[in-house]
């Protein structure tokens, strides 16, 4: 898209409002430029500092709109995080849980992984005082990721690669998140696919007993 296409994008109203008070549908190219306008906006200033006003100059809507369509401002900045992840455990089936796993990981390459690993660190951080963005990530985000992975988990289960009663599978979440948010705590350095791919077959997956190879 050129500049000239994105600004004719963002200069277009976000959501008419019909005379029976009915909301319209945005376009789906106009939702997705508005989320990235306002992951750029995260990016800049941090959730804190993002201001609805600054979505709607940032996007040339109205702030009106913007609380019509979302809600508010922890709704909004779930949605476009949301938005943003290339990869979801719903599109992924590859006939074996490794599969699937490696599958996950090569959805974003290792430079969307560093600017993604840094946006959800300041995120995160804002989760602690803000409680309403805490409750809209979980909402929007983590349950959604974590009903995926039980879908992948029972698949793995009905396959007999890994055995229903493993103690490990209450903790498959936790091993997932915790392999991307430790990288850069105790490396310094960003998640990479190399990274996430040995740390599935090192750790993840035989705790699980799941095949390896």
């Amino acid at each position: 898209m050129t500049e000239a296409s994105k600004g004719a994008a963002l200069a277009a109203p976000v959501e008419p409002v019909l005379a029976s008070g009915r909301r319209s549908r945005i376009t789906p190219e106009r939702e997705a430029e508005l989320y990235e306008a306002v992951l750029d906006l995260l990016r800049e200033v941090g959730y804190d500092a993002l201001t609805m006003d600054a979505v709607a100059t940032r996007t040339r809507s109205s702030k009106a709109t913007l609380y019509r369509q979302w809600g508010g401002k922890a709704e909004l900045v779930v949605k476009a995080i949301r938005h943003g992840k290339r990869g979801s455990t719903d599109e992924i089936d590859t006939g074996s849980l490794r599969g699937d796993l490696h599958g996950l990981v090569a959805t974003e390459d290792d430079c969307a992984m560093e600017r993604n690993s840094a946006l959800m660190r300041g995120v995160a951080m804002a989760m602690h005082h803000n409680p309403d963005l805490r409750e809209a990530f979980r909402n929007l985000v983590v349950d959604p990721e974590i009903k995926g992975f039980h879908s992948m988990v029972q698949r793995a289960i009905d396959r007999g690669e890994v055995r229903p009663d493993c103690p490990a599978l209450e903790f498959l979440v936790h091993m997932m998140v915790g392999g991307f948010a430790t990288r850069a705590l105790l490396d310094d350095q960003p998640p990479t696919q190399a990274f996430l791919t040995s740390y599935l077959d090192a750790v993840v997956l035989p705790a699980l007993g799941a095949p390896v190879g």
